[in-house]
């Protein structure tokens, strides 16, 4: 009788943990759109640390701008934003996913600026030099010139 209850109470237990935290919304955005919307938040974020003026002399929100892109509104948004942060592991895969997309766009950009940077430089050496020769300077006085004695003549005028 002992190990029925026991068994019962473990059933009763297990089922009881599956219970979802959050309900899935009516209009969930699916995972592969969800995490294109988070990447390009994320690029506009960056965006906005690296430059904070540049995104201010627009006139529109840009992340209304990315939500209308993707035809979300933002409540939609937050609502599967929640029920996605729900389940750890899911959410975790999604930000893993995000952030090999933003290495990858990283070394390509660093790529593309070294390259650059070489271009520079090639066209630096390319330019012919202009050698400035010492002695054609104007040269300084050889000796001190004295202040008072240039006060004195000028009253003495």
């Amino acid at each position: 009788m002992k190990n029925f209850v026991f068994i019962i109470l473990v059933l009763f237990l297990s089922v009881s943990c599956k219970k979802e935290l959050v309900k899935e919304p009516k209009r969930l955005i699916e995972k592969g759109k969800m995490i294109d919307i988070v990447y390009d938040l994320s690029l506009m974020d960056a965006m906005k640390y690296q430059n904070p003026l540049s995104l201010d002399s627009i006139d529109a929100d840009p992340k209304k701008f990315i939500l209308k892109k993707y035809k979300v509104d933002s409540l939609q948004f937050a609502q599967s934003n929640i029920y996605y942060a729900a389940d750890y592991d899911t959410y975790k895969d999604m930000f893993d996913e995000i952030s090999k997309r933003l290495a990858v766009q990283q070394r390509a950009a660093d790529s593309i600026v070294k390259i650059e940077e070489k271009k520079a430089a090639k066209a630096a050496a390319k330019k012919p030099k202009v050698k400035t020769n010492v002695n054609d300077s104007i040269k300084k006085p050889s000796r001190r010139i004295n202040i008072d004695s240039i006060r004195r003549t000028r009253q003495i005028r």
